[in-house]
This record gives C-alpha cells, sequence and structure tokens, in this order.
C-alpha cells in the first residue's frame, strides 16, 4: 500500500481543532497507542497496540524530507508478523506514546497528535489508489497544509521515533527521559 503524508509541529491544537471543523473535516476518533519501534536492517517496523484493538505491526519505506513524502507500508497481524520477522524478539530502537485525534476531510486523514517527551504535532495523511493517484493527494495535502499554515511550526522530516531517540541523545547524563 501507498500513503502520502505531511506533519509539523503544532502550535495551537484548539485553534487546529476550529480549522479542521471550518474546513468541513469530521473528528471520526481518539485514540491512545503505544508505537514500539525495532531495529531492522531495511526499511522501518513498528508494533503499533492501542486498547480495544488488537496489535498490528506496519513495515514500511518512506523518505526523510519535510515536504509532503510518499510511504510505501504493509500491515501485518502478530501472527503475520510472526511468519515474516521471526519469532526471536527483536531489538527495541525506541518506544513512542501517543494521544491521536483522527479527522476526516474527504479521503484526507488529519491527526492531531500529542506525543509523549515531544508535545503537540500535526499530520496530513492520504491513501494513494487506482482512484488518487500520488499527484491528486498531494494536492489535497497542500490545500489543508495552507490552511493550518497560523498554527503549525517547523515541518518534520522525520518520525516520532527518530525525535526521540535525538531527546535521549542529547539529554544531559543522569537527567531522566
Amino acid at each position: 500500500m501507498q500513503s502520502l503524508d505531511f506533519k509539523a509541529e503544532l502550535r495551537e491544537p484548539e485553534i487546529a481543532r476550529a480549522i479542521c471543523r471550518k474546513a468541513g473535516a469530521v473528528r471520526v476518533a481518539e485514540i491512545e497507542s503505544r508505537e514500539t519501534y525495532f531495529r531492522v536492517p531495511n526499511g522501518r517496523l513498528k508494533k503499533r497496540e492501542a486498547e480495544g484493538d488488537p496489535p498490528e505491526w506496519v513495515f514500511y519505506h518512506r523518505e526523510d524530507n519535510a515536504l509532503p513524502k510518499v510511504s510505501q507500508f504493509t500491515i501485518y497481524s502478530d501472527e503475520q508478523a510472526r511468519e515474516r520477522f521471526g519469532v526471536a524478539p527483536l531489538p527495541v530502537r525506541v518506544v513512542v506514546e501517543r494521544r491521536r485525534e483522527i479527522w476526516l476531510k474527504n479521503w484526507v486523514r488529519i491527526h492531531i497528535d500529542k506525543v509523549s517527551g515531544l508535545g503537540w504535532f500535526l499530520e496530513l495523511e492520504a491513501l494513494v489508489n487506482k482512484d488518487r493517484g500520488a499527484a491528486r493527494c498531494r494536492e489535497a495535502i497542500r490545500d489543508l497544509w495552507q490552511q493550518f499554515t497560523p498554527v503549525i511550526g517547523e515541518p518534520l522530516s522525520s518520525s516520532y521515533a527518530d525525535l526521540l531517540e535525538l531527546e535521549d541523545e542529547f539529554r544531559p547524563l543522569g537527567e531522566a527521559g
């Protein structure tokens, strides 16, 4: 599967919610999740766990750049992940805990994320398929991006896992995370 996404720091979550409503987006869910990222030789692998849902494993490839970027991904169940990645424990890279509000504007998902240890973020995501090519998804994301411009900070080129690793790397010795 393929998606296009854009992520940025979020300065004002309440105003972002108002922008969602004004844009005609509908709030469809709020999810607290724990994502465990594993060290794999190629790509990225995370296990997403949320209360009330079965765990899902997401294996993906994505460029690290701040513009809307394409992700190639596959989602596995626990059983499928054991078949694909083996039964031996994988080395853990980092754990990301977050609360995500999911809004939907047509077929674009708007995520308002509160990430433990990092703060607030906005993510715009569109699933690419035969009816909606990457160009159409990019256009829809850019249109929404412009509407959120007053409340977003720097666009992110990396994942929450990458940012948490950087936080740990630059934390003074002896200071707890």
